[in-house]
Formats: C-alpha cells, structure tokens, sequence
C-alpha cells in the first residue's frame, strides 16, 4: 500500500505538493507585486554597472576593464559615469524606458568575506548573522496576510530561502524532475482519496500549481538538464504566479554561480555569461508577467562585492559594496542612485574594496513603503528592527 509521501513523489507535480502548508491563494484586494531575485556568490558590481568615467576604473581593473576602447563590445552607457555591461542589452532597454534605476556602492551591514554569512544577513535583515534565524520578507507578510489572507508569497526553489522562513506561511514550488503521471493515473488517485478532505485538497492545489507554471516544463526541464533551462523555467513560472488575480504578490527566486575568483573576463568570458542569462532571465520574467509588470516591482541583490583590483587568476576576490538593480513598471528608473565613494585608495574600504555608502536595507525599506504600503512603523519594528540609521530609499517606486 503506498503511503501519501509515495504518492506525492510519483505525481510529478513540482515540489509545492511536498511542503506544508501548501497553496492557498486569497482573493487579493492589492495589485502591487514584488520579485525578489538572489545572485548567491557575490556579484562584481564594478563589471555589472561599471563606474567608467572614474579616473582609476580602466587602471585598476587592467584587463577586467569595462571602457572604451578596452573592449570588443560597446559599452552601454547610461550617463557620463556609469555604464551597463555589454550583456545586459534587455536591461538597457529598460533603462531608456525608465523602469531600470541602478544603485551603487550599496552592502548590507556585513563587513566580512563570508558567503555564508553575508547571505545571512542578506536575508535575515539583521546586522548579525547569528541575530534572527527567520527573514525580513517572511516578517513583512505578516502585514499582508492582515490585509490579504494567506500565502502571499512564494518561493521558486526547491527549498524556502532563509528570506522567507519564518512564523508567517508562505509556500514555493519548483519543476519536479520525475516523469508526469498520466491523466489516468491521477485521476485513479484522486478517486482513492476523494475522502480524505486533507489529502485531496493538496493533492488539487498541486496540480493546480502544475497548471499554473505550465503543464510542459517538467518535459523541458528533463530533457535540457542545465541550469539555464532551471532559471527559464523558474522565472517563467513566477510570471504566471503572479500574473493571477488571485495568485501570490511576492516571489523569490535564487540564481547561484557568481564567485568569479578565476578567468572572470571583461565583455566576453565567465561572468559575462552569467549577466547576459540573467538579461534574458529578466526579459522572460517580464513577457510573462504580461500586464502585470505595469504593477510589479523586481529587485536583483547579492551579498556582497568584489576586490577593485584584479587577483592572479584574472579574477576578483571577495569585497564589500557591490551594485544593485531595481526595475519594473512602477520605477522611477533612467538614472544612477549612488553617493559614489570613488576609487582612490584612500576612499576605498580597507583599501581594497569599493567603500558601500547605501545600507541595503535602506532598499528593502523603500521598496516595503513606496511599493507595498507597509507603514513605517512596521518597517523599523518587525521587519528591520534595530535598523533606524537605515533611512528608506525615497522616490524610487511610483505610489
């Protein structure tokens, strides 16, 4: 006789039909969305949104340098100062639309090189990683189930990120990597258990779900086993989440691989890769959200960034301030948000690192108030306590 845990592995629905509590979408009242977008691996911010007119950039960053005549490939310009990195041409669009707004020189509180822990920090909104073990979005949804009813977020992960963990439920899901069970089957087990109020309801939330994402992305996901073909699946699949009315408001979603310690490159190479995928990434997220990006908000952070100058492996080590992307429909986008330090040695942190200026939570902050509407109060009591010198970003989202 199979057990409910056999049978769930064997229907193929994504993982959603795995965790509890599962999907239970409210008839929401709010339309503001948020994508919440994790580079795990410390992204070069001086390589994403590379500070060219900087008098020390091009000598600095020697062969990694993103400049004029440096490189085979232009560099997208977005002022005088700053430019986009060749990949990012999608994102470049965005920009001269006004729905991209760069911000630079920006960290959490961590200080350290820790991956582990600046991913902690990240996430749990604390100074700490050893502060809070839930996250600052799990404590944020709090505000939304008063407002909204449950589930309001979701994570597309096999796994919940610490930045959703917590006392407050959310739900996730992620293409299963099983075979699909037939209509037959499924409807053969949804007859065994139409008596079981607890199983049957999960079990039509899964598939559900399934529907949801897209009936033929487990077939995709088999047959291109790479990590390109995980991220169109997920960020495709958060589109469609979102875009129902009566779906989730918040999604996050994870994207690994961004230590570049070794042949990082300039305009082509490794990390050169990884942006142009993320480029398509976010234009896929935004064809599927369809009307819906008019209300949606996406943030794109990493834990920390990298060594201004170039190691022996043609690479950059673990640094401090890196760059931040904030885009979407509501954004106040078409310039550069950055109390640019510089890069003299003497304005770098430790004399090595780009010196952060802007607190990340301080966009967290500004994203919750202008974006979500989430009082003030609740922002520096629950969901950041501790944090008052972080003052909110200002006029980044149209309210």
């Amino acid at each position: 006789m199979l057990n409910r845990r056999d049978i769930l592995k064997s229907l193929g629905a994504g993982s959603i039909a795995a965790s509890l509590p599962s999907i239970s979408y409210a008839n929401t009242g709010g339309d503001a969305r948020l994508v919440l977008i994790i580079l795990r691996g410390a992204v070069d911010g001086l390589a994403m949104v590379p500070p060219y007119g900087e008098n020390r950039y091009s000598t600095l960053r020697g062969e990694l340098s993103l400049t004029a005549g440096k490189t085979t490939t232009e560099l997208l310009k977005l002022d005088a100062m700053f430019g986009l990195h060749p990949s990012m041409t999608s994102l470049f669009d965005l920009y001269r639309k006004k729905e991209l707004l760069p911000i630079h020189a920006i960290a959490s509180p961590y200080r350290e090189r820790s991956h582990f822990d600046g991913q902690d920090i990240l996430e749990n909104g604390a100074t700490r990683s050893s502060d809070r073990r839930d996250g600052w979005l799990n404590r944020a949804v709090a505000f939304f189930d008063s407002r909204l009813g449950s589930e309001a977020a979701i994570a597309l992960s096999q796994n919940t990120p610490m930045v959703l963990r917590g006392a407050n439920s959310v739900t996730s899901w992620a293409p299963s990597q099983l075979p699909d069970a037939s209509d037959d089957t499924l409807r053969r087990i949804a007859a065994m258990y139409s008596s079981d109020e607890f199983f049957a309801t999960r079990l039509a939330q899964a598939l559900d779900s399934q529907r949801i994402a897209g009936a033929s992305t487990n077939n995709e996901i088999r047959g291109r086993r790479n990590a390109r073909a995980q991220s169109k699946t997920l960020m495709q699949a958060a589109g469609r989440f979102l875009n129902k009315t009566d779906g989730p408001r918040i999604a996050v979603i994870e994207s690994g691989g961004w230590d570049t310690h070794a042949n990082q490159g300039a305009d082509r190479g490794s990390l050169a890769s990884k942006l142009s995928a993320l480029d398509k990434d976010i234009a896929l997220l935004r064809t599927s959200l369809g009307d819906a990006w008019s209300k949606t908000v996406v943030t794109v952070v990493t834990e920390f960034g990298r060594t201004v100058k170039v190691n022996g492996t043609r690479g950059t080590d673990h640094g401090t301030a890196t760059a931040a992307l904030l885009m979407g429909g509501p954004v106040r986008g078409g310039k550069i948000l950055s109390d640019w330090p510089g890069l003299a040695k003497r304005d770098l942190y430790e004399g090595r690192d780009l010196l952060p200026t802007t607190d990340l939570r301080s966009l967290f902050k500004g994203i919750l108030s202008e974006h979500l509407q989430l009082p003030d109060n609740m922002l520096e009591n629950d969901v950041f306590p501790g944090s008052r010198a972080a003052k909110p970003l200002r006029d980044i989202v149209n309210s």
